[in-house]
């Protein structure tokens, strides 16, 4: 068996003397027996049992193949023997590394490019405002006429270019009563054309201003790694991003070509459909209008125009869709709260299609509790209601260090108000009794491992409580939450399947496959259910009746491809014989 030490081919005198005990002695071989049934005792209460029971022997084979892989990697590239000029110096190399170290050398390895192939589903929790790489906006917004760059105050210094509220938005005026952005003579909220502040950047003209905006809107890696600064800290940061990028996002013809370009990477990445989570706050501007619109109609009417033109391209047509899960910041006091849900069940009215859900956002440790924000939750519900509209919540919780804090129990709260699926779920693991019913209500976790590591939950994947989440049975789905602000560099879940892969032994390639299959099983499809109508549709799964089952079958056929790839791709990799002397 594998977890049995080897035998001695020969006795020595020594062991015989002390009577030594033998591995091929009965009572030793009853105990490795014992211990193996408990092991897999335990293994068969996973969350992912069921679905590596049901593997295909073709399959059964791809994730072997891969183990090996992964197990020559950790020998060869995941040491500091490795040749890699582009490696950080000082630093010890080992698979789960922090994520910034790792990323250079992990986009090289085998396993990154098998996983890029992989069919992933479903990206149930993804903030658009946060996917739209820095580096790509600012190139669209110089090369778009009429874009504009104002700040609260001149940037002269470096400390008010590191600090400064700055936005860019669409202008029609042609005259510009600042001279630069960048001395002391700028006014706050001056209007300054995007390349005329470029090209005038005092360090290093249009190339040093693209990378000053990069950084802005992005948590850099000296940032991700500084963790004894605390959560506060990062989270300042983090939410420092948002207006720049939604700023830029912000203009139809940039929202336009970055959806295209979305849409793009996401079915290159092998997903077929996403939940999107937004936070409405910024307002949206109609190309050529010198004015914001008031609502989100606009948005919206783009985003479907954008959504149906991508899906009648060939590329689009594996592209099962999206929706929105509407977010409101949990900051906001009671008059703005109920605003902004107004504004939700209007755009639900317009666009039932595209919103599948409710949910409240920000850092739970400074915003409002679950709790503190039933009152408004319960008027939400009734005037869903009284509209004849049915918006599900789709609840934020426990993305957090506390433990019996307000934020902690944020988890009670969204199981109460019968949440469908919870964002994060951190600190879950420390509540035995919230995981049972976790599992009876059948409540997935959005788990985000990339994300907890860069705003400073856990330090690397190897410390992440995710693991223990799987081991009671817990049913999870791989995220990847904030990619362009956290510095992934492309959208997708490669990275966050790669480093789950890397850092949790108990995984491997048949737990990815679980973890893609549930989040088909549990994306927020169009047309809406009702909450029988989801709980069915769950349980069921691919057996059952409906879009659900027919996408999570059209799914299992491209995860078998994909194993059949795998065998084929590396049949060097591959022989069943072998595997069975490993276990000898």
């Amino acid at each position: 068996m594998a977890s049995e030490p080897a035998s001695a081919t020969q006795i020595s005198d020594w062991e015989i003397e002390e009577g030594l005990p033998q591995v091929t002695d009965q009572f030793i071989q009853q105990y490795y027996q014992g211990r193996e049934a408990l092991i897999e005792q335990e293994k068969a209460q996973r969350g992912d049992a069921s679905f590596r029971q049901s593997l295909t022997p073709i399959a059964a084979a791809a994730c072997a193949i891969v183990a090996r892989i992964r197990a020559e990697e950790h020998q060869t590239i995941w040491t500091n023997d490795h040749v890699d000029d582009g490696a950080p110096s000082g630093v010890n190399h080992y698979p789960g590394m922090m994520f910034s170290l790792a990323k250079q050398r992990l986009e090289q390895s085998k396993t990154y490019q098998i996983l890029q192939r992989m069919p992933k589903g479903a990206l149930l929790h993804a903030h658009m405002d946060a996917m739209i790489d820095s580096d790509f906006l600012v190139d669209q917004v110089l090369a778009t006429p009429g874009m504009v760059l104002q700040a609260s105050q001149h940037l002269g210094t470096a400390e008010a270019r590191k600090q400064t509220s700055v936005t860019f938005h669409y202008s029609k005026s042609s005259e510009f009563a600042a001279s630069s952005i960048w001395t002391d003579s700028y006014q706050p909220g001056q209007l300054v054309p995007a390349t005329v502040a470029a090209d005038s950047f005092p360090h290093g003209g249009q190339e040093g201003f693209k990378a000053w905006v990069v950084a802005r809107s992005t948590i850099t890696p000296d940032e991700s790694l500084n963790h004894h600064h605390g959560l506060d800290a990062v989270w300042e940061k983090f939410r420092s991003c948002f207006m720049i990028l939604g700023s830029m996002l912000r203009y139809e013809p940039i929202f336009r070509a970055s959806l295209q370009r979305l849409f793009h990477q996401l079915r290159q990445d092998g997903l077929q459909w996403a939940d999107f989570r937004m936070a409405f706050v910024a307002k949206f501007w109609k190309e050529g209008h010198d004015h914001p619109e008031e609502g989100q109609e606009a948005l919206f009417q783009a985003f479907n125009e954008e959504l149906e033109r991508f899906q009648s391209t060939e590329e689009g047509k594996g592209w099962w869709g999206c929706r929105f899960i509407w977010t409101t910041l949990r900051i906001y006091g009671k008059k703005d709260m109920v605003d902004h849900m107004k504004q939700c069940i209007a755009i639900k009215k317009a666009f039932p299609h595209l919103i599948a859900g409710y949910d409240v956002v920000g850092q739970e440790d400074m915003g409002r509790s679950l709790a503190n924000l039933t009152p408004e939750l319960f008027w939400f519900k009734k005037r869903c209601m009284e509209e004849g509209v049915d918006i599900p919540f789709f609840f934020h919780a426990g993305e957090c260090l506390g433990d019996g804090d307000e934020t902690d129990e944020n988890l009670f709260d969204a199981i109460l108000l019968g949440t469908r699926r919870i964002g994060h779920g951190f600190s879950l693991f420390k509540h035995p009794l919230l995981i049972e019913l976790v599992k009876q209500k059948k409540i997935l976790i959005e788990a985000c491992p990339i994300s907890n590591e860069v705003l400073r939950l856990t330090s690397s994947i190897k410390a992440h409580p995710l693991p223990a989440l799987l081991a009671r049975g817990v049913l999870v789905a791989l995220c990847n939450d904030d990619p362009a602000v956290l510095g992934v560099g492309k959208n997708g879940l490669t990275h966050d399947f790669w480093q789950a892969l890397q850092g949790w032994e108990n995984l491997g390639l048949e737990g990815l496959g679980s973890l893609a299959e549930n989040s088909v099983r549990y994306a927020a499809y169009w047309p809406d259910q009702d909450s029988k109508e989801w709980n069915k549709d769950i349980k069921d799964g691919k057996y059952g009746e409906g879009i659900r089952a027919e996408r999570m079958r059209e799914w299992t056929a491209e995860w078998n491809k994909f194993c059949q790839w795998i065998v084929m791709e590396f049949a060097e990799y591959g022989s069943d014989e072998d595997e069975e002397e490993e276990e000898i």
